[in-house]
């Protein structure tokens, strides 16, 4: 059975993402999953002789790893990250739509149950040569799911090479317009140039159409490479009304390794919390880099336990389970 999630249907109104019930200002805090295609742990083998690709399941897309971010991680929100291209080691949704599909879903059935928010991430760098599975994928989704308020979209994960108004903001629309027709509701975060850093250039040409109903910019970060030049773009946008979303964010360097820099984490930490901006962290995963918040060989049923914690992980961790993000098991 479902359960209701924290602060129940979501809006936005001006720069706040909001409980809709009341217009009250509220933060969502919790963990991303790791590429779907390459989340370490699958294997994936297009035979010569088949034309579908043979395909084991991610480790971590299924209840047990929702439930322990809700009971033990304290994160009100999980983002699932549909990988959408292939390469020599993985396959995705354009290659493997099915497979892709099921595991996406399954996170979501597993938020809906648990009564969490759940990010809907289409992953993608080039989202704009692939439009047409784009909108096929969230035609798909909004009309299974767009009548629960857990859902939240995510058109374009990380931009890159595109230009604002030009480029994503058509590609934006065309996907809003998909999803709209099945669900009028629920909040659709778009993605923004230069891997979803640049939100003052979205600022100065936001998306009108749909009254801009339950719209809201991405803003992803590094804090190892990413520090005030980054937040004063998020300034200028947030002077500007527009609201942003971190819907991805490292305590590492942009390339997901090295040391986990504490100060910077910590800075934005602190300015995310004073604007009221909602932050997912990078990411549930095994995988043997920084950003990684467990260890190589952890499974789902220890995503809760704390000694199978990066250093990342531990850091991270620690601060969900300080806040008060309304969940309770």
């Amino acid at each position: 059975m479902p359960n209701f999630p924290p602060y129940g249907q979501l809006a936005v109104k001006g720069k706040y993402l909001v409980q809709a019930s009341n217009n009250q200002p509220v933060q969502l805090r919790g963990m991303s999953l790791y590429w779907s295609q390459w989340e370490h742990g699958d294997e994936f083998v297009l035979k010569k002789d088949e034309s579908v690709p043979v395909f084991f399941s991610a480790p971590f897309y299924n209840a047990d790893t929702v439930n322990a971010l809700k009971c033990s991680w304290n994160s009100n929100v999980v983002r699932a990250a549909m990988g959408v291209e292939s390469d020599k080691d993985s396959v995705g949704y354009l290659d493997n739509k099915q497979a892709e599909l099921q595991k996406v879903e399954a996170v979501i059935k597993a938020a809906i149950a648990a009564g969490i928010y759940v990010v809907v991430d289409w992953h993608d760098h080039r989202a704009q040569y692939h439009l047409d599975p784009a909108i096929e994928f969230f035609k798909t989704i909004s009309a299974k799911y767009g009548n629960y308020p857990n859902i939240i979209y995510e058109t374009f994960n990380e931009p890159i090479d595109a230009s604002w108004s030009s480029v994503l903001k058509p590609y934006h629309l065309a996907v809003i317009a998909a999803i709209r027709a099945n669900d009028a509701n629920n909040v659709i975060v778009v993605g923004t140039p230069n891997y979803s850093q640049y939100v003052d250039e979205a600022a100065n040409d936001p998306i009108t159409a749909y009254g801009q109903i339950n719209i809201a910019y991405t803003l992803h970060y590094y804090a190892g490479s990413h520090r005030q030049d980054i937040r004063n773009r998020a300034i200028t946008a947030i002077n500007q009304n527009l609201p942003i979303f971190v819907t991805e964010y490292g305590t590492v360097n942009c390339y997901g390794n090295g040391p986990v820099d504490t100060d910077e984490s910590n800075k934005w930490w602190n300015f995310l919390d004073q604007n009221k901006i909602s932050y997912i962290n990078w990411s549930i995963a095994d995988k043997d880099e920084g950003s990684a918040a467990l260890k190589p060989g952890t499974t789902a049923q220890q995503v809760g336990d704390n000694s199978k914690t990066t250093t990342s992980g531990q850091f991270v961790k620690k601060k969900l389970v300080s806040q008060h993000n309304g969940v309770s098991c």
